[in-house]
């Protein structure tokens, strides 16, 4: 094959990677999945180790969402993690992840107050933390700043809908788009994200029947989140999915393991363990060598 027509992305391979592992997932074949109707497998994750079990899955989007504030911190809402611990987590996911797209949620207040500390903020992910696109929420409010974010060469996820950190004006975390007036806000939002520059568009809590509207209307992609199975792909937060949250799931979550049960029954059979003097085993233990047996004053015992 001569070096005019042979390219890694061609071939499938990669240097330090098998040939036949999946192509690095991208902007434009995120594009391009739309066009070919092939869905968009997204979630989120916060640390090295959930993150590289998501890339060696064959996930196409990875986004560590500020929803870690909730999920990893307790906190009642998203509101209050800031920009340092958003790109702490990203960094350490960064580590893990060779294949999927890795997108960084930009937080509460980094981007909400003047552009230019907004455009610093991105830059921030991309330069500090590895992020390979950032996303921020709300509709044609941000269709500028978008505007001024992917002139700097930084592609943006919009966010529309329920967007959590709206959740004061909001009233609570409410499906959106119930009214006329809300389904043609919304479809306005949409065309206005695309215009500005957004690559792909989340949808969060909205009914079927506008996501499918707006899919049909978009021609960038949108990830749906209690969205309805119309959109062009789908994002789940992992610890909704996997039972490690402590409140009742929201209506569009499936679970797909009780991580939280294997965890906890491990736990109390740890304890059971100690208590009973069964662990550690003396298998499990580090000994004297014969040597240091042999130059020891007192008698040491062997245990068989």
């Amino acid at each position: 094959m001569s070096l005019t027509t042979f390219s890694p992305e061609r071939a499938g391979a990669h240097p330090g990677r098998p040939a036949d592992s999946p192509a690095k997932v991208t902007v434009p074949s995120l594009l391009e999945k739309k066009l070919l109707r092939q869905p968009i497998v997204a979630v989120t994750a916060y640390d090295y180790a959930t993150a590289r079990l998501v890339d060696e899955a064959g996930l196409d989007v990875l986004l560590v969402g500020d929803s870690l504030a909730m999920v990893m911190q307790g906190q009642e809402n998203t509101l209050a993690i800031t920009m340092d611990e958003m790109l702490l987590y990203t960094r350490g996911v960064r580590r893990a992840v060779k294949r999927a797209l890795l997108v960084a949620d930009m937080p509460f207040g980094s981007y909400h107050t003047d552009d230019r500390e907004a455009l610093a903020n991105a830059i921030r992910f991309v330069k500090e933390s590895g992020a390979e696109a950032v996303k921020l929420e709300g509709g044609r409010e941000r269709k500028d700043l978008i505007q001024r974010i992917v002139a700097a060469e930084i592609p943006v996820m919009g966010h529309i809908g329920l967007t959590p950190q709206s959740v004061h004006r909001m009233g609570g975390y409410k499906v959106q788009g119930k009214t006329m007036e809300a389904i043609d806000e919304l479809r306005t939002d949409a065309l206005a994200l695309e215009q500005a520059g957004c690559f792909v568009i989340v949808l969060e809590g909205v009914p079927r029947e506008l996501a499918r509207i707006i899919t049909d209307e978009l021609h960038i992609p949108t990830i749906g989140i209690g969205a309805g199975p119309d959109c062009d792909g789908q994002i789940l937060v992992m610890h909704d999915m996997m039972t490690m949250t402590f409140s009742p799931p929201a209506k569009f979550v499936r679970r797909y393991a009780d991580i939280a049960g294997v965890m906890r029954s491990a736990l109390e059979e740890y304890r059971r363990d100690v208590d009973a003097r069964t662990f550690p085993s003396d298998a499990e233990s580090y000994h004297f060598s014969r040597e240091i047996r042999e130059l020891m004053t007192e008698p040491v015992e062997v245990v068989d």
